[in-house]
């Protein structure tokens, strides 16, 4: 008797029939990686937590970002670690401060050719890891953070930012860092919003990289989002389009593919997913221990968050899979 499915079978017999009948493909074009500089170091720090992956001086930066660029990667998403920090944050805004430094040395060095993307929160930045100034409680403010939200963003899209990207889950922020952008003749620098950032236990070795402790031990479960909540992501991700994002974000990818999918098929703005720091950790300690194979993994769990629906992936990944996908 025959049987139906041999045609499904038959089309996988050989790598080139497998490749044309693929329905996912993933491709250079679609990474945005993620990099870190420290200011007053003069030779790149390792990190530990984050095997493959440093702080990064200005030169190591600069030498990186050359490179990724020579891979075909376009775009890359900064994150700095001041040398001072407050209760406020100030270095955030400091025109002089590591990441508006960082971001002029790297428009200089490739003009409109790489997409410059920078994260905008006060957490690496503060004395007290959160994401904003403090309350009497112990939380941020919301409404006072949104004004230093503002002046974060002015600062850098005059450093010559391509999109600020909020991950500090305020409400708001979106509103006001588009409002602050506009009064300042910076119309055409983009939004990507941190809409669905859930308060997970993946973080751990960002948090290395940026040198953050939340003091007293405490968390931001307060303010970013329930890892029980599907349906909620998608009421942030409309407030923050209906505020003026360009893009939106949702992190961590993995244990979220459920709602990047969701996010797909409800919204027409292009969704990035951050594959995080503790997902790329986990698979390389299950390599360095024999447990399984680092490239194939890192494959199969990028091809994932694409498939679910993301078109853009944040990944520690990204060197990797650049290489490989030459």
């Amino acid at each position: 008797m025959p049987f139906p499915q041999r045609r499904l079978r038959r089309l996988r017999r050989t790598p080139a029939l497998r490749r044309l009948v693929s329905e996912t493909h993933l491709h250079v074009d679609d990474l945005v990686a993620p990099l870190f500089v420290r200011e007053g170091i003069d030779e790149p720090q390792p990190i530990s937590s984050l095997p493959g992956h440093c702080q990064h001086s200005r030169e190591s930066l600069r030498a990186e970002v050359q490179q990724l660029r020579d891979l075909g990667i376009g775009a890359v998403l900064l994150f700095g670690i001041p040398e001072h920090k407050d209760a406020e944050g100030s270095e955030a805004w400091n025109p002089d401060g590591v990441v508006q430094v960082a971001l002029a040395e790297l428009r200089e060095d490739h003009g409109d050719e790489i997409v410059l993307i920078a994260d905008l929160c006060l957490d690496e930045y503060t004395d007290h890891g959160h994401c904003g100034v403090l309350d009497a409680t112990g939380q941020p403010d919301n409404d006072a953070t949104l004004d230093l939200y503002a002046q974060v963003a002015i600062a850098q899209a005059r450093a010559g930012v391509d999109i600020a990207a909020p991950s500090g889950m305020m409400d708001g922020q979106v509103a006001a860092i588009r409002a602050a952008l506009d009064e300042t003749s910076f119309e055409q620098t983009a939004i990507l919003a941190y809409s669905a950032k859930y308060a997970t236990a993946l973080y751990g070795p960002f948090r290395d990289a940026v040198d953050v402790t939340i003091v007293g031990g405490g968390d931001r479960r307060g303010y970013q989002q329930d890892v029980a909540n599907a349906r909620e992501a998608a009421e942030e991700i409309r407030e923050d389009i209906a505020e003026g994002a360009d893009m939106v974000m949702i992190k961590p990818a993995l244990p979220y593919l459920d709602v990047i999918a969701r996010a797909r098929a409800e919204f027409d703005v292009p969704i990035a997913a951050y594959h995080v720091s503790g997902e790329y950790a986990m698979v390389h300690a299950a390599a360095q221990l024999g447990w399984l194979e680092l490239e194939p993994v890192a494959f199969e769990h990028t091809l994932a968050i694409k498939r679910a629906g993301a078109d853009l992936i944040c990944t520690y990944f990204a060197r990797l899979l650049a290489e490989r996908l030459q």
